[in-house]
């Protein structure tokens, strides 16, 4: 009989364990998608600076805001910079995506070994109230 509730106790501390665990894996989850979120906004703005870049004559002058200064820079190369913007945003967002899936793989393996443990921990009970 002390057995079986020693080893409710240990199932108990591990199912704790676990919980934290998952916990830890839900926010970084929830960090991810602010990441995520973040990214896609820059991508979206940059893209459309692109567009509008793409409008402009070859002898247009084009501006970029560095600190409190806006200084003249060259219309090709103002357009090289926003594509490499977003071709490094568009990486991040893969590494993201990529980074999240395997973040959900582990919670949802948390949450069937929190799952298995809760069974195990009823069917302990279980035995104990018939005893």
């Amino acid at each position: 009989m002390a057995s079986s509730s020693t080893a409710a106790r240990e199932l108990q501390k591990e199912l704790e364990g676990k919980a934290n665990d998952l916990s830890k894996i839900q926010k970084d989850i929830s960090k991810n998608h602010q990441v995520r979120k973040k990214y896609t906004i820059q991508l979206g703005e940059n893209e459309l600076v692109l567009k509008e870049l793409d409008l402009l004559n070859e002898d247009a002058n084009v501006y970029k805001l560095i600190g409190p200064v806006l200084v003249k820079q060259d219309l090709a190369e103002a357009n090289a910079n926003v594509r490499k913007r977003i071709e490094y945003i568009s990486a991040e967002l893969k590494r993201l995506d990529s980074t999240l899936q395997d973040m959900e793989e582990k919670q949802n393996s948390k949450k069937e070994a929190i799952y298995k443990l809760q069974q195990r921990i009823q069917s302990l009970q279980a035995g104990k109230a018939k005893a």
